[in-house]
């Protein structure tokens, strides 16, 4: 039913990380695969836990692409009708899957999403509400609870399960950070959702995430504002301009005094 993506350097720091994030995976009550994207190292590095789970497939990239591309690319393999984003060294909670796979066959929507946690070192979690309120949203609502770039994201990237279609028109975007802010804004653009005030995610907080390194904050404004604009310019084509019918290779305009 499910394609979790999943893009990984499998560094030696993340690996009991990636092990945890495939724990929460066989804790899940409905029907999933996995596709893991090995960023440019070597496979046979991938813990014994999911190499020998035949629910798993791996995508071996032959050099370091980074997050955004692998992410696309392991995505392109995606044989399911719902896909979800995940990190290499997050987790899910145990009715992650069930209560958005229900809701989205329930309802038709295009995409269901939930609330998240932060995980911290010493196991302690703590709740993120994102600024998008719980309900149902029209497509292209939830960028209206992201005011400016400067601001939280209106809604958690990995919290989204979404048809894989949508996915798939709403990428990662090209992006050397902030990537999942693009898809994010791109899949509640493209179609209506549900956000269910549980949570579905669990987002771990340790000194090896990309949050965290030093640099991060040089380009962190520079790709909020190109998320961000790509929002309210995908939203404002899909609403502000309908394109006038063609006839042939030539625009068909109203006759004077009357109908075309």
């Amino acid at each position: 039913m499910i394609t979790v993506v999943i893009a990984t350097r499998l560094r030696e720091d993340r690996l009991d990380y990636l092990t945890a994030m495939h724990t929460s995976l066989t804790r899940q009550s409905v029907p999933w695969e996995a596709v893991i994207a090995i960023d440019g190292t070597d496979p046979r590095h991938l813990p014994v836990p999911l190499a020998s789970d035949p629910r798993v497939r791996t995508l071996a990239l032959p050099r370091p692409v980074g997050a955004a591309c692998a992410r696309n690319l392991a995505l392109a393999q995606s044989r399911t009708l719902y896909s979800n984003w995940a990190d290499d060294d997050d987790e899910f909670t145990d009715n992650a899957m069930a209560v958005r796979l229900d809701t989205l066959q329930t309802t038709g929507v295009g995409w269901c999403a939930g609330w998240s946690r932060d995980l911290h070192p010493d196991g302690s979690t703590r709740l993120w509400e994102c600024p998008t309120p719980p309900g149902r949203h029209e497509a292209g609502d939830v960028w209206t609870y992201w005011k400016s770039p400067a601001d939280t994201i209106p809604i958690g990237p990995t919290t989204i399960l979404a048809r894989t279609d949508l996915m798939r028109a709403a990428p990662m975007g090209g992006l050397v950070q902030g990537e999942d802010y693009c898809t994010a804004v791109g899949i509640t653009t493209l179609a209506p959702g549900i956000l269910l005030p549980v949570p579905v995610y669990r987002y771990r907080k340790h000194p090896g995430q990309l949050t965290a390194q030093p640099g991060y904050d040089e380009l962190e404004s520079a790709a909020r504002e190109h998320a961000w604009q790509y929002g309210r310019s995908l939203r404002s084509a899909l609403r502000d301009h309908q394109p006038k019918p063609l006839l042939g290779d030539r625009l068909l305009e109203p006759a004077a005094g009357g109908q075309a």
